[in-house]
């Protein structure tokens, strides 16, 4: 969420970033509301306290002037609440179009209406050249009986997974690996839930905006999350934190479940765009100064990198531009690993600057030190580790001509100190 004072103020500067996110608001009418609604404030104000003034002066009055006194007591309590609608019914428009309201874009975030504008920063590692056949990960999970693909779609749908032996294992090791390197730059490991209320995905901002994407249980009125950053934005939601508390690191970790809804027609193959998945997400909140949250943007990104550098991957820094980001970014890089069969680089981490859209969103503050005053913070997310998303560039780029697959050096250490998994191992 923005604040509707800045909005005012800078309305041109809006405009242009409403255009660059591709986003149709009307500013028009969200203004007008704004200036109706203060207009409305003034005047409820205004009668309420001529209606108190009337009450207070009954004890006072003559017999002779109460009824006079009440009857316009009265009359102006009927006009206050015929105001007080207007104002209610107002405030809703006026609350719908703010929740609707995306952050403004970096002014160096690349600028495009989709993915095709997207930007390579940079490539690290070089595709590797096979002398032999490669496999996809479908065909080295069925040779090394490493899932149950088909038996668990007959249990639990299309687009789950059931993975095994030492594949099932490999998931956790990495999640493992991340959660210790994390821990090495001072992050607090958390395990969350994977069941929020309403409330939180409207904080972060999945709310109004993908509501076909989550999973809802009408029976208890919660819902499944997508990312361990929903529950960790609202965790210290309303409340009031010193500024020597931040910056706040979590290294969360928890089951996520995506409905995907939008995804046909994109490969949703073995391991690829799966509904239920296991996630270690980076989440930072720090002080109300854009080059403090730009720094631990670049932060959060090094240590992705360096998960996939310890993974020995090839892969790629791309800069998402403006109508790709989605709402609540200010600026965002993806990190996509080379996949050999499909001889293309796939996303495995989405690294975010959100500044202070969500925290005006969940009321988290802080107290600044220099001034006393309380300030929304600046908050930012990271992949840490997704799988099975990232097992399908694993296994693929490891892989050998009998069907093992290396295991790096710097993951050995969470897999027993082996250094091959498969049957031929």
């Amino acid at each position: 969420m923005l604040d509707i004072k800045y909005i005012a103020e800078h309305p041109e500067e809006i405009k242009d970033g409403l255009r660059k996110k591709g986003c149709d608001i009307n500013l028009e009418e969200l203004l007008s509301l704004y200036k109706d609604i203060n207009k409305l404030k003034t005047s409820a104000q205004a009668l309420s306290e001529e209606k108190n003034k009337l009450s207070n002066s009954i004890k006072s009055a003559s017999a002779e002037e109460r009824p006079a006194i009440i009857a316009k007591s009265k009359a102006i309590g009927d006009e206050l609440k015929v105001e007080q609608e207007k104002l209610n019914a107002e405030q809703e428009k006026f609350d719908l179009l703010m929740l609707r309201m995306p952050n403004m874009p970096s002014p160096q975030s690349p600028v495009g209406p989709d993915d095709s504008a997207n930007v390579v920063r940079r490539k690290v590692g070089q595709p590797r050249d096979f002398d032999f056949e490669p496999k996809d990960h479908i065909e080295l999970m069925e040779i090394n009986d490493w899932a149950e693909m088909e038996r668990i779609a007959k249990v639990s749908g299309s687009r789950t997974y059931a993975i095994k032996n030492d594949l099932a294992k490999l998931e956790l090791a990495m999640h493992m690996m991340v959660l210790d390197k994390l821990r090495s730059h001072g992050f607090t490991v958390i395990t969350v839930p994977s069941l929020s209320q309403e409330k939180p995905l409207y904080g972060q901002g999945y709310l109004p905006f993908s509501r076909d994407e989550v999973y809802y249980l009408p029976a208890d009125d919660l819902y499944l999350s997508g990312t361990a950053e929903l529950i960790l934005n609202s965790l210290r939601a309303g409340e009031i934190m010193q500024e020597n508390e931040l910056p706040i690191l979590y290294a969360g970790f928890s089951p996520c479940f995506r409905r995907e809804a939008g995804a046909a027609g994109k490969d949703t193959r073995g391991l690829v765009r799966v509904h239920q998945f296991m996630k270690t997400e980076q989440f930072v909140i720090c002080k109300n100064d854009l080059e403090e949250s730009e720094k631990w943007h670049q932060k959060l990104l090094a240590i992705s990198e360096e998960v996939l550098q310890d993974l020995e991957l090839p892969y790629q820094v791309l800069e998402v531009c403006t109508g790709d980001m989605g709402a609540p970014k200010y600026r965002q890089y993806d990190l996509e690993a080379w996949v050999p069969s499909q001889k293309c680089y796939r996303e495995t981490h989405s690294c975010s600057n959100i500044t202070d859209w969500q925290a005006r969103r969940t009321n988290l503050r802080y107290r600044d030190n220099a001034d006393g005053k309380v300030k929304f913070a600046h908050t930012l997310n990271n992949t840490g580790i997704a799988t099975p998303r990232a097992l399908v560039p694993f296994i693929e780029n490891h892989q050998n001509a009998d069907g093992t697959v290396n295991i790096p050096e710097k993951l050995r250490p969470y897999m027993g100190g082996i250094s091959k998994i498969g049957k031929n191992a």
